[in-house]
């Protein structure tokens, strides 16, 4: 079997600290070709996403994978998880006792990547710039509870705070309060196309078919100063149509590694081949997978139909029969590993019972079976959606009590439509902006969420999200996130559905697969470098 085995975090946390110390981007590197990773993910210069790769706007897994190659920010998440530490600046912290004052440093002699130094006034214009341009992918709710942002020299900025927000600190490791240069981009409007500019790790050139980008070539940036060593000179990002497509093009030795999306029955042969040069490494993952309802369409409006898909739906069923051991089922939008995850949903609706469900429906007067159709994106959560969405589509459907159609439709204007409310149920994927169960509550009940979500509830927005982000200690904060979870389940309007496992399949002169990929699914390139077998 060719599974690899699951680096411990205490074991990374340690390797983590060794390469702070070592730091910058001088430390390591190696000649020779760049290492190719494969992915599935769908990146474009379109009508629909202008400006795929502006920190003002992106804000998918895909795209911020991209950025964080590339976009430096004050703070930065360890490998090894735990809290936020400086990135592009030399120290950080809250200068008040109520989190709502927060100050940082700049490193000594920072640079963008053309060498032109980087300054307080660059952070400020570029958290500035993403406040006021307000992305319609509503990315700059992240930076919601800064009401201004003060410099103090070429070095000093500090943040001052519209609410208590804990929080802050992981926030700012997020790609939205990336460093940019602003020679390279207007204050007031995104940066259309597939430039970047700024002080990360690599540079960046982008190769195109059309509108699709095809292959994303990061080039180590000789002025990067942080935290991370980059241990190649070298790396490529190329996307494929596909798993299978993508496999077949690391079988030939096309690519040297490949990450989401692979399917299930990919995972399965690889594991279990015999003397193999290829290794597949699995680990565990805070990707969840949810429906999102638009509370105010006609057939789901009234909670009694979604109180009543929600005693219905099978996750264990839906899991091994699409997944298999590569997702578990969730009961909550907040992972069952994050600091104050409730198992919500079973709570309020224990195993599915198609009875419970028929009894909602006549107590409300609904008229079945209620119609209304799923959708579902075809090309960004991999090739088993389809499968997933005809399993529930089958559930539903078998108890008489609904009519339900699915379809699908690329990712491309798959988003935009969900996000203009065209669709009454969809299927989402979330991986989190930071390890916190904020990041999978907020971005959703919030004023000015992510989904566009019409489902507001005022003690959840007024009272129980501010009361959350005031406490430091965050199991402190867990009564009042646990609560938000109880509302959720109660409401329906958002159905969680499974948890998943993240696995990397490489050729094994590769190494730091291990670490190329994090517990919050971000891709770190740096990571990787060509050796002897020995990954």
């Amino acid at each position: 079997m060719n599974r690899k085995p699951l680096v411990l975090p205490a074991a990374i946390g340690l390797l983590a600290s060794v390469l702070a110390a070592c730091g910058g981007s001088d430390s390591g590197g190696d000649s020779g070709e760049a290492i190719v990773v494969g992915t599935t993910d769908v990146f474009a210069a379109s009508k629909e996403t202008p400006a795929p790769f502006d920190p003002a706007y992106a804000y998918d897994l895909g795209a911020w994978n991209v950025l964080r190659q590339t976009v430096q920010t004050l703070m930065a998440m360890p490998n090894g998880g735990g809290d936020p530490v400086p990135e592009a600046a030399e120290e950080c912290g809250f200068t008040d006792s109520g989190n709502e004052r927060y100050a940082c440093t700049l490193r000594k002699d920072l640079k963008f990547s053309d060498g032109t130094p980087v300054t307080a006034e660059d952070v400020k214009f570029s958290i500035d710039r993403a406040l006021r341009i307000k992305a319609d992918t509503e990315v700059y709710a992240l930076l919601s509870t800064v009401d201004a942002v003060e410099t103090k020299g070429d070095r000093e900025v500090i943040f001052h705070l519209n609410t208590a927000d804990a929080t802050f600190p992981f926030k700012l490791s997020t790609p939205v309060a990336g460093i940019v240069n602003p020679a390279d981009y207007d204050k007031g409007k995104l940066r259309n196309g597939l430039e970047v500019s700024s002080s990360g790790p690599y540079t960046l050139k982008a190769e195109a078919d059309g509108e699709d980008v095809t292959s994303i070539v990061f080039t180590k940036n000789p002025h990067y100063q942080g935290i991370s060593e980059v241990k190649n000179e070298k790396a490529e990002l190329r996307s494929f149509e596909d798993a299978d497509a993508m496999g077949a093009a690391l079988d030939k030795g096309d690519i040297d590694m490949m990450t989401r999306t692979m399917s299930p029955e990919q995972i399965k042969k690889l594991q279990n081949a015999k003397d193999s040069d290829i290794d597949v490494i699995e680990q565990p993952g805070l990707e969840i997978r949810y429906i999102g309802f638009d509370t105010e369409d006609p057939s789901l409006k009234d909670k009694a139909v979604r109180q009543a898909i929600a005693r219905i739906v099978n996750r264990g069923e839906l899991t091994s029969r699409v997944y298999g051991s590569g997702a578990e089922p969730l009961y909550s939008m907040v992972p069952a590993t994050v600091t104050g995850h409730a198992n919500s949903f079973f709570n309020e609706y224990g195993e599915p019972d198609v009875a419970a469900a028929k009894t909602l429906l006549a107590e409300a007067n609904i008229t079945t079976p209620v119609k209304f159709t799923m959708n579902y994106t075809t090309d960004h959560y991999g090739s088993a959606t389809k499968t997933e969405f005809e399993t529930l589509q089958k559930q539903l459907n078998d108890t008489g009590l609904f009519d339900v159609d699915i379809k699908g439709e690329k990712w491309e204007t798959y988003r935009p439509k969900q996000r203009e409310g065209k669709f009454a149920v969809y299927g989402m994927g979330w991986f989190p902006d930071f390890p916190d169960a904020e990041t999978f509550l907020t971005p959703f009940l919030d004023k000015n969420n992510t989904i566009a979500l019409p489902y507001a509830n005022k003690q959840i927005r007024e009272e129980l999200i501010p009361k959350s982000r005031r406490e430091a200690d965050r199991l402190s904060a867990a009564e009042s996130l646990e609560k938000i979870q109880s509302i959720v389940a109660s409401d329906v309007p958002l159905l969680p559905l499974w948890q998943g496992k993240q696995y990397v399949a490489v050729r094994d002169d590769v190494t730091g697969a291990e670490y190329a990929v994090n517990s919050s699914a971000t891709l770190q390139l740096w990571e990787l470098a060509r050796g002897v077998g020995s990954n």
